[in-house]
C-alpha cells in the first residue's frame, strides 16, 4: 500500500509492462553495436491476447488467458488518484486507499485475512497522481473468494468505515509519509512537483498528501470522495491466467453485477503545463553528496511524442554505455551515477535527468556537460547503432515482462493501464509499434519541441534537513457528489452477502518443474528447468566464496570483484562490451552474498549462443582495467557514504560486528560493500587472485531455466566453457565458527539529527539454514513477525499506527543465521515501540502468548497454499534451485519442505519460539538523539551506547 511519488515506471511508453523495458536500460544493462552481431534468428511473435466486456452498471473487464499456472490475476483499477483532489483534501485518495484494505459491511476484519487463508501472492495497492489500484494473485480455486473481497468493498464498504478506521489509518499514512521523507534526497519529489506545475494544477500537491490537510480529514469528506469515485462505472476489472472470458462473464456479473453506478466524473483536461523558462533553486539535506535532478514537463501517455521520448532518454542516459555516461561517469569522472529518462502520466509527463556528482566536482562543471550532450543529441540525433541497441533493449523488456501476470508491471497492470488511459486495452502494441519505428529524426524533433526552454533544476546540497514546508492551509468548499449516472443499470444480485465469503474448498496441487542435469567437461554440473512460455533463457552460475571469502583479504574484495566482471571482458573495453549485451537484448551481471556469488545471464532464444559468447567472456576473460578499476573504487566509496547516510543501510553495515564478534566472517556489514579505506587500497592483484580462487568451474553449478533443451544448450555450454579450467588449487571450505550470544541484552544509538522517524533493529544469531529446525522456526517468525498479519505489525502499524510496517525475519546462510525485527517510527514513539518490540517477543518466546491454532493455521496457508503460483516466473524457479544448490538439498525439497509445515502443531511452534531469548537481543536504533535518547535509557532495556555511522563509540 504506497504513493507512487514518481506516478509511473521511469521510461515508460505508455503500458505499465514497457516500464520493464525501460527499467532494464534505466538500471544500466549494456548495449551493442549491431554491425558487430551474427544475423539473429527470427524473432519471436509476443503480445497479449485479450477479450473484453462491459456489465449494465459500467464496469469494464478484460480477460486474459494463461494457464501456464494455477492462479488467477485479480487486478482493479479506479480512475482516481492525486489529481483529483480539490483543495483542502489533498491526500485523500491515498488515504482511501489504505482504507479499502479494512474492513467491509460484509466482512468484519482486515481485507488481506481471507487472501491469506488461501496462499494469496503478490497483493497490495498504489495510488499515483492518475489512478489507484488494487492487485492479487490467488489460485483458481479461490477465485470467488477473491472476486466476493473485491465487490465487497466497492459496493459494501461504507457502513464499515468508522472514525477508529478513519484515525488508524490516517496514522499509518502519516507515517508513510515521515518514512519517505526521513531517507536521504527523501522530499525531492514533493519539491519539483511544486516547482514544475503552478499552483491549481492538478499535479500541483503530492500524492501522499500534507500533513494539515490529513489531520483535517473528516469522516463525512471521505464517506463522500467514495461515493464520487469508487463506482463500477469509473473501474478497469482485469482477470489473467487460468480463466476464459465465459467464466469471467458468469463470476463478474455474479458478483458485481447489482453494484450500483456511481457518478460520471470528467476527468481534467490534459494540461502539460510545458514551462516557457528555466528555473532552479537548490535545496540542503543530510546527503554525503550534491545530487543534480533537472526535469521538464512533456507530452502526456498515449502520445506518439512520449514514445520517442523513451528512445531518446534511453540514448541519452537510460543504459549502460549511454551518452551521458560515456562522458560524465567513464570520460571526464564527473559523477558517481547519472540517468534519463521519461515518467508517463495522463495529463503529463516529465522528463528528467539525475546526476549524483562525484565529491570536489563543481556542479556547474556537470551541469554544463549535460547541456551539451543533450543540445548533441538533439541536433544530431542518435546513430543507427544507438537507434538500434534503444528498439532491442524495448523489446527486450516487454518479452521478459509478459512472463508475469500479475503484480507490478505484469500483463494484467499493462491491460488496465491502456483501458483506464486510453480505452484501449491493447495500446502497449502501438507503443511498441512506435518505438520501432522511430527514426533519428523522430528523436530530434522529440527532443527540440519539448526539451528546449522550461526546465526545472534542483539542486541538493549537504546539510541540514528541513522539513518541507507545509503549503498554506486552504478550507475546502462543501463537498456534495454529482448524482449516479442514470444511464447505467444494475442486475438482480445472485449472491446472499449474509453468508459471509465464499469458502475455497479445494487447492491445486504444487508443480515444480522437471530438473535434468549433465556434466560439462571443465566438472561444471548442469541443472536444466525447462520454461517454455517465452522465449528467454536464464543461466545463473553458481560459485562458493562470497562474503566470507574475505576473511584475511581486503573487506569488501569479493562483492567488489564479482561486480566489475562485466566491466569489460574478452579484451573488449567497458562500453564496447555493454553495448554487445545491449545490442543482443541480454541482461548479464554478478554478485555476491555472504556464503557465495554467482554470474548471471539472461538471453533472448534468438540471441542465445552469442549472448553466451559474452557471458563467457565475463566470467573467463575479465579485464580488469585499472583505469575502470579507479574509476569503479571512486564511484564505490561514495557508495558507502550514501549507504552511512540512510538509517537501514547504516544498521545494516553497524548490526553484524555487535552480533557477530569482530573477527568472524560475517561481522561484516551485509551490504557486502567493505569500508572507505579498505577499497581506496584495493588493488588489480587482490581482484585477479579473488577471480583465480573462487570464480572456477570445478564444484560449480550452472542453473540454466527457460526455453531450451539439454540437447540444445548443452553444446553451447561446451562450446563456450568446456575448456574453462581453474587455476592452481581450490581454496579450502571457509569454516564458519559458532558465537555465542550476550549474557545481556544491548542497545546502540546511532544520531541522526532531525529525523522525523526512529529506525529500531533488534537482532540475535539462531541455528543455520540447514539446522533440523529451521523450517519450524520460520514458521514460527511468520506468526510473530514474518507477516503483514503477524503480531508485530499487527500491533505497532494496525493497532498503535506509530509504523508503517514492523517485520522480522532471519537470512539464509550456512552459519547462524543473523533473525532481527525491525520497524521505522514517528519519533515521539520510539521508546514506547522498543517496549512493545520487546513485550511481544517476550510472551511468544516465554510462553505467555504462544502462537494459536489460528495463526498456525494462517502460517501453513501462507507457506504452503500459495506455492502454486510463487513459480510463476522463471527466476523464481532459478533462485529456489539456487537455494537448493547453496545448502545441499534434494530436487524435491519444496516438497518435502511442504508437508513438514502442512504436519506441524501448536506444540511444534512452541518448541522453536524460545530459539528467540528476548534477554539477550541486540538493539540497534537510528533516529535523533536529542529525541529518542533519554526515553530509551530509561527502559533500561539493557547496556545503552551511542556509535558512529562506522560502529564505534561516541563519547558523551
Amino acid at each position: 500500500m504506497s504513493a507512487d511519488r514518481l506516478r509511473t515506471a521511469p521510461s515508460r511508453p505508455r503500458a505499465a509492462l514497457l516500464a520493464l523495458a525501460t527499467g532494464l536500460a534505466l538500471s544500466g544493462i549494456a548495449a551493442a553495436p549491431m554491425a558487430w552481431a551474427a544475423p539473429p534468428a527470427e524473432a519471436a511473435g509476443v503480445d497479449i491476447p485479450y477479450e473484453t466486456f462491459t456489465l449494465p452498471n459500467g464496469l469494464r473487464v478484460v480477460v486474459h488467458t494463461d494457464r501456464k499456472a494455477p492462479i488467477v490475476a485479480v487486478n482493479i483499477w479506479y480512475h482516481v488518484g492525486s489529481k483529483d483532489e480539490p483543495a483542502g483534501r489533498s491526500g485523500f485518495a491515498h488515504l482511501f486507499e489504505h482504507l479499502m484494505f479494512q474492513a467491509s459491511e460484509n466482512h468484519d476484519g482486515e481485507f488481506f485475512d481471507p487472501f491469506k487463508q488461501v496462499g494469496v501472492t503478490d497483493q497490495n495497492g498504489t495510488t499515483n497522481t492518475d489512478r489507484t489500484n488494487y492487485f492479487q494473485n490467488v489460485p483458481t480455486t479461490a477465485l470467488d473468494m477473491a472476486l466476493w473481497m473485491e465487490s465487497d468493498r466497492m459496493g459494501h464498504l461504507l457502513g464499515a468505515v468508522d472514525q477508529a478506521a478513519l484515525d488508524e489509518q490516517r496514522g499509518v499514512v502519516q507515517n508513510e509519509k515521515r518514512q519517505g521523507e526521513n531517507q536521504p534526497y527523501g522530499q525531492v519529489w514533493d519539491k519539483l512537483t511544486r516547482a514544475l506545475y503552478p499552483k491549481g494544477h492538478p499535479y500541483h500537491h503530492g500524492v501522499i498528501g500534507s500533513m494539515n490537510d490529513l489531520n483535517a480529514a473528516a469522516l463525512d469528506d471521505v464517506k463522500q470522495w467514495f461515493r464520487t469515485w469508487y463506482g463500477p462505472n469509473n473501474a478497469v476489472l482485469v482477470l489473467a491466467g487460468d480463466i476464459d472470458v465465459a467464466t469471467a462473464r458468469r463470476k463478474v456479473a455474479q458478483y458485481f453485477g447489482d453494484i450500483p453506478a456511481g457518478p460520471t466524473m470528467a476527468q481534467p483536461s490534459v494540461d502539460v503545463a510545458k514551462r516557457s523558462a528555466d528555473t532552479r533553486e537548490t535545496m540542503e539535506d543530510q546527503v554525503p553528496q550534491v545530487r543534480i535532478y533537472r526535469a521538464w514537463n512533456v507530452a502526456e501517455l498515449g502520445t506518439t511524442d512520449i514514445d520517442h521520448l523513451q528512445v531518446l532518454g534511453s540514448v541519452l542516459g537510460g543504459a549502460k554505455a549511454s551518452r551521458l555516461d560515456r562522458r560524465l561517469l567513464h570520460g571526464d569522472r564527473l559523477v558517481d551515477n547519472i540517468s534519463a529518462g521519461a515518467y508517463g502520466s495522463q495529463l503529463g509527463s516529465n522528463f528528467v535527468v539525475m546526476a549524483t556528482v562525484k565529491q570536489g566536482v563543481d556542479p556547474a562543471t556537470v551541469e554544463a556537460a549535460i547541456d551539451e550532450e543533450l543540445a548533441r543529441l538533439i541536433a544530431e540525433g542518435p546513430t543507427a547503432e544507438e537507434l538500434e541497441r534503444a528498439k532491442t533493449s524495448f523489446r527486450a523488456g516487454f518479452v521478459r515482462g509478459i512472463e508475469r501476470i500479475g503484480g507490478f508491471g505484469g500483463k494484467a497492470d499493462a491491460l488496465a493501464e491502456c483501458t483506464v488511459y486510453e480505452g484501449d486495452p491493447g495500446c502497449f502494441r502501438a507503443s511498441l509499434a512506435n518505438v520501432a519505428a522511430t527514426t533519428a529524426e523522430d528523436v530530434k524533433a522529440a527532443g527540440a519541441k519539448w526539451l528546449d526552454v522550461g526546465s526545472h533544476t534542483l539542486t541538493v546540497v549537504p546539510g541540514a534537513r528541513t522539513p518541507l514546508a507545509e503549503e498554506p492551509a486552504v478550507t475546502p468548499a462543501p463537498f456534495t457528489p454529482p448524482a449516479p449516472d442514470a444511464k447505467y443499470t444494475t442486475t438482480r444480485s445472485r449472491i446472499d452477502r449474509s453468508a459471509g465469503v465464499p469458502k475455497t474448498a479445494s487447492f491445486p496441487e504444487l508443480k515444480f518443474p522437471e530438473q535434468q542435469r549433465a556434466t560439462l567437461s571443465n566438472g561444471t554440473q548442469v541443472i536444466l528447468a525447462r520454461r517454455p512460455e517465452i522465449p528467454v533463457v536464464q543461466l545463473s552460475y553458481e560459485f562458493k566464496g562470497g562474503y566470507t571469502a574475505d576473511l584475511d583479504r581486503t573487506p569488501g574484495t569479493a562483492s567488489f570483484t564479482m561486480n566489475v566482471l562485466d566491466e569489460g571482458a574478452g579484451g573488449l573495453g567497458a562500453l564496447d562490451f555493454a553495448d554487445r549485451v545491449e545490442a543482443l537484448g541480454a541482461s548479464l551481471g554478478a554478485g555476491a552474498s555472504l556464503d557465495g556469488g554467482n554470474a548471471y545471464v539472461s538471453a533472448l532464444k534468438e540471441n542465445l549462443d552469442p549472448s553466451l559468447a559474452l557471458f563467457a567472456d565475463m566470467l573467463r576473460r575479465p579485464n580488469f582495467d585499472q583505469t575502470e578499476i579507479d574509476r569503479i573504487k571512486a564511484t564505490w566509496i561514495a557508495g558507502i557514504a550514501q549507504e552511512k547516510a540512510r538509517p537501514s543501510s547504516v544498521a545494516m553495515r553497524v548490526l553484524p560486528p555487535l552480533v557477530y564478534g569482530e573477527g568472524h566472517p560475517y561481522a561484516i556489514p551485509f551490504t557486502g560493500s567493505g569500508n572507505e579505506d579498505a577499497i581506496a587500497k584495493l588493488t588489480r592483484d587482490e581482484l585477479v587472485a579473488f577471480h583465480r580462487d573462487w570464480v572456477r568451474p570445478e564444484g560449480a553449478t550452472l542453473i540454466v531455466v527457460g526455453d531450451t533443451t539439454l540437447e540444445e544448450i548443452v553444446p553451447m555450454l561446451e562450446t563456450h566453457f568446456g575448456d574453462w579450467r581453474g587455476t592452481g588449487p581450490a581454496p579450502a571450505a571457509i569454516e564458519v565458527a559458532e558465537v555465542a550470544r550476550p549474557s545481556a541484552a544491548r542497545v546502540f544509538l546511532i544520531d541522526q539529527p532531525g529525523a522525523v522517524q526512529a529506525n529500531i533493529f533488534a537482532a540475535q544469531v539462531i541455528p543455520p539454514t540447514n539446522d533440523a529446525s529451521s523450517t519450524r522456526f520460520d514458521m514460527a517468525n511468520t506468526v510473530i513477525g514474518g507477516d503483514f498479519t503477524a503480531r508485530l505489525n499487527m500491533n505497532l502499524r494496525e493497532d498503535k499506527h506509530w509504523s508503517y510496517g514492523a517485520r522480522s525475519s532471519a537470512s539464509g546462510t550456512l552459519g547462524q543465521r543473523p533473525w532481527m525485527a525491525s520497524a521505522p517510527v514517528q519519533i515521539d514513539k520510539t521508546a514506547e515501540a522498543m517496549a512493545e518490540i520487546q513485550r511481544e517477543l517476550a510472551d511468544f518466546a516465554d510462553g505467555e502468548r504462544p502462537a494459536t491454532a489460528a495463526e498456525l493455521a494462517r502460517a501453513q496457508a501462507i507457506q504452503t497454499l500459495s506455492l502454486p503460483g510463487a513459480y510463476e516466473t522463471a527466476w523464481s524457479v532459478m533462485s529456489t534451485i539456487g537455494g537448493n544448490v547453496r545448502f545441499g538439498r534434494p530436487d524435491d525439497y519444496v516438497f518435502q519442505r511442504k508437508a513438514e509445515i502442512e504436519s506441524m502443531t501448536v506444540q511444534d511452534l512452541a518448541g522453536v519460539a524460545t530459539t528467540i531469548d528476548p534477554k539477550a537481543l541486540t538493539w540497534v536504533v537510528v533516529g535523533d538523539l536529542k529525541q529518542i535518547e533519554a526515553p530509551i535509557r530509561a527502559l533500561e532495556l539493557g547496556e545503552v551506547q551511542v556509535l558512529d555511522a562506522d560502529g564505534k563509540p561516541v563519547g558523551r
